[in-house]
């Protein structure tokens, strides 16, 4: 028995942005010149539990979708330079260059022999790429984890500059260290179009041991300026080509004003990829959305986030339309213990978070499409704001569906933004219904 659709209209008219009007959309190209970007992240460590593997991305129809593939993540070491290594909790280079394929698992249906120098992840994304030749690959460096040393890496020039070429020796020159017979000079090169930042967050907190400081505002200026020259540097002298950078960027305004000169890093970036999810989740104790389009006007918190908030915050503060790349979730924020309140669950109390496959308070789309399908469950949502949310009576989830995601195209275009970002893709269904709802969206 699936699941009655429910739709609950909670607001009538749009709030006010706390940052200016996305219906500014100055600086955008016009819908017809516009070649939007699909930004999809891979993680690093989704083959394990979850068998998310490279060749899901080819088998889903999700690759031909996609216009880059974001390999999450690199980290940086104490001595301020990327590295690759399999230290617990700190590198897999296992995963990522030395882990043997087999054929059944193989993008290209070969299994990886002993004598070959790339193997892993990497691999699979070079015979990802064969098949997929307009697929960008960029390198994503940090994440929430793994941004432990970038303030000090980013303080001086010569720590930037030692930064940027350890990274680019690695992933872009593909000098990967030899380990157990994998890897060597020049093993991975050509895989890496480019580097993506993730720093978070340059000038305010974000994972208990990651150093941030007042100055990292100007450092991660100077950062991608670095990036950008050795970037441009190589390819104009070696390989003849350009190479993509891009940033993750935050929707909360004060973690903006904190660790951006927004006017100044665009001169480097190709585009920056806006958090456009994780604005509510089970670490509070009251429901509410985790990424809507709009937020509500009773939502119990004032000047809430929401889509439109954070892109407008950037293009207040001088960011282009068209380099802004909206981030939507494929996985879903859950509470436990929620009474009804006469509003199917939202902005109501909790328990704590919901019960969930790998993490308390955290579910896959495909999951939840599956209880959304059970008959427990019911699909509310809130189409004037965008947002949509599943409840049984206890449990309350969170989440995009293609029908949320139809609506956030239109948004992108209407903006004349410059694409949608998604983490991760490894939350999409077998047959890829998210990736399919935002192609047709911004096709």
């Amino acid at each position: 028995m699936a699941a009655t659709a429910a739709t609950l209209s909670l607001v009538a008219v749009l709030p006010a942005l706390t940052g200016g009007s996305t219906a500014q959309a100055h600086g955008g190209q016009s819908p017809a010149e516009s070649s939007y970007k699909s930004v999809g992240y891979f993680t690093q460590w989704g083959i394990y539990a979850r068998n998310y593997q490279v060749k899901n991305v080819q088998t889903s129809g999700t690759a031909g979708k996609l216009t880059h593939l974001n390999y999450a993540f690199a980290n940086i070491g104490a001595d301020g330079k990327c590295f690759e290594a399999n230290v617990a909790g700190e590198g897999d280079a296992w995963a990522d260059y030395q882990r043997p394929v087999d054929a059944a698992t193989s993008v290209d249906g070969t299994a990886d022999t002993a004598e070959q120098p790339l193997a892993g992840n990497f691999n699979q994304l070079r015979e990802l790429k064969a098949k997929n030749p307009k697929l960008k690959v960029l390198i994503s460096i940090g994440g929430w984890g793994w941004s432990t040393h970038f303030s000090d890496a980013a303080r001086t020039p010569a720590s930037r500059a030692a930064l940027v070429s350890s990274c680019l020796d690695i992933f872009i020159k593909g000098n990967l260290p030899l380990l157990d017979g994998k890897g060597g000079p020049g093993s991975a090169a050509g895989l890496f179009d480019g580097i993506d930042i993730d720093w978070e967050w340059p000038g305010s907190s974000g994972d208990t041991d990651t150093v941030y400081r007042p100055e990292d505002k100007q450092d991660f200026t100077a950062l991608a300026a670095e990036f950008r020259r050795q970037l441009d540097d190589y390819g104009r002298h070696t390989t003849h080509r350009h190479y993509d950078l891009s940033a993750f960027l935050p929707a909360a305004p004060a973690k903006i004003d904190a660790g951006f000169e927004v006017k100044k890093i665009f001169k480097y970036l190709d585009f920056g990829t806006v958090q456009g999810y994780d604005f509510h989740g089970p670490y509070e104790s009251g429901t509410n959305q985790q990424s809507a389009l709009r937020a509500p006007r009773n939502s119990p918190v004032p000047n809430d986030f929401s889509d439109t908030q954070a892109v407008g915050d950037w293009l207040h503060r001088g960011a282009p339309a068209c380099r802004l790349v909206l981030g939507v979730p494929f996985y879903g924020q859950g509470w436990t213990g929620v009474p009804d309140g006469g509003t199917a669950g939202l902005f109501q109390p909790s328990t704590g978070p919901a019960p969930a496959t790998w993490q308390a308070g955290n579910e896959d789309y495909h999951a939840l499409k599956a209880l959304a399908a059970s008959g427990t469950y019911t699909v509310h949502r809130d189409t004037r704001n965008g947002f949509a949310w599943l409840y049984d009576g206890t449990n309350f989830w969170t989440y995009d569906d293609p029908q949320v995601l139809a609506a956030k195209t239109a948004y992108i275009r209407d903006a004349h933004l410059g694409g949608a970002m998604v983490w991760s893709l490894d939350g999409d269904t077998a047959d890829g219904e998210l990736i399919s709802a935002l192609h047709r969206g911004l096709s």
